[in-house]
């Protein structure tokens, strides 16, 4: 797994997490005290390996909410889109995802065949 460090603020909300997962739609964040659906961000994070940093907005579209007693909880946050990017911003996303796949990938033990 990849964590890419995050800080998100909403209205009166300012926190940092982790994004474990990102698309060209979005990213989900790590967290056990996910905003609720609906909820814009303001996401600011850093590219792997370095590069500018983003500073996007982004929209809570589902939670997996906290549940300290059950075992199967194993992953609580909350997956946000992404919100009017520019093409640049689009570009970045989309060498972003490129990279997290290929430093996932990394992560996988290799087979002997």
């Amino acid at each position: 797994m990849v964590d890419i460090e995050v800080d998100y603020k909403s209205a009166d909300t300012f926190l940092f997490a982790y994004i474990t997962d990102i698309s060209a739609m979005g990213i989900f964040i790590r967290t056990n005290a996910p905003e609720p659906p609906g909820t814009l961000l303001n996401l600011s994070f850093t590219p792997p390996g370095g590069g500018p940093q983003l500073n996007l907005e982004g929209r809570v579209m589902w939670i997996n909410p906290f549940r300290p007693a059950s075992y199967d909880n194993i992953n609580p946050g909350m997956g946000v889109q992404f919100v009017d990017l520019t093409p640049p911003q689009r570009e970045q996303i989309v060498q972003m995802v490129r990279t997290f796949a290929y430093l996932s990938d990394d992560d996988e033990p290799k087979g002997n065949s």
